[in-house]
């Protein structure tokens, strides 16, 4: 990163995961934008992280959404040091009984969010010539280890991976690495209340992808490379 605290993009940032991260990142010295779609939400939870961090009305289906808040930005702040595509949603209908609604909607968000994110934020940091994407995914979207049930998250987290590979490519050369993350089975409203991770931990390994890795066209959980 540069010298000045990094800004970084956190969607989906007013709870769980997302707001684990944006906790975690805050703390490590980053200006976090904690992207919410319900901003009053978003203010309360950047209330209780501090002044380093900020809510932005944000919805990653919405493009006009994305769009006002791309011209905000590079008019602050030039270009984000970082964008993570935490936003998503979850479904758990196999795949002969999910319905055109369902896929379109867990689609529009884990997928077309992210790539509309990343077509948004990413020219302006290969302009700068640096930045790092981290698209939180899920070793249910690997294909190595590919298994029945949560049919359209499953795709949508194996085709956010196939992104991933896809920007590291092509923004390899202007000095912007992707890399996709595995957070883990985490206690979280999608996660449920037996999952055996805390949204903390889940946070800490979000802002350590961010802040300590310089890897890119990787997919991790702990730092640690997965098959994908």
């Amino acid at each position: 990163m540069s010298g000045r605290a990094p800004v970084v993009l956190v969607t989906g940032g007013n709870r769980g995961i997302g707001l684990e991260a944006c906790r975690a990142l805050a703390a490590r010295g980053a200006r976090v934008l904690l992207g919410a779609r319900d901003l009053e939400d978003g203010r309360r939870a950047a209330a209780g992280i501090g002044a380093d961090a900020e809510a932005v009305a944000l919805d990653v289906t919405d493009p006009a959404g994305a769009d006002a808040l791309k011209t905000r930005v590079e008019k602050e702040f030039g270009a984000l040091d970082a964008l993570v595509n935490n936003a998503g949603v979850y479904s758990r209908a196999n795949a002969l009984e999910t319905t055109d609604t369902e896929i379109s909607a867990v689609l529009a968000a884990n997928l077309l969010g992210a790539w509309r994110m990343c077509r948004a934020f990413a020219p302006a940091m290969a302009k700068k010539g640096r930045g790092r994407i981290v698209n939180v995914s899920s070793g249910m979207g690997a294909l190595s280890s590919m298994d029945a049930g949560s049919a359209a998250y499953r795709v949508s987290k194996a085709a956010l991976n196939a992104l991933t590979l896809t920007l590291a490519s092509e923004l390899k050369p202007a000095g912007v690495a992707v890399v996709s993350l595995c957070p883990g089975w985490v206690r979280t409203r999608m996660g449920g209340e037996t999952a055996p991770r805390s949204p903390e931990l889940a946070g800490k390994t979000v802002a350590d992808a961010v802040l300590s890795d310089a890897r890119t066209a990787v997919f991790v959980r702990d730092g640690q490379e997965l098959a994908w």
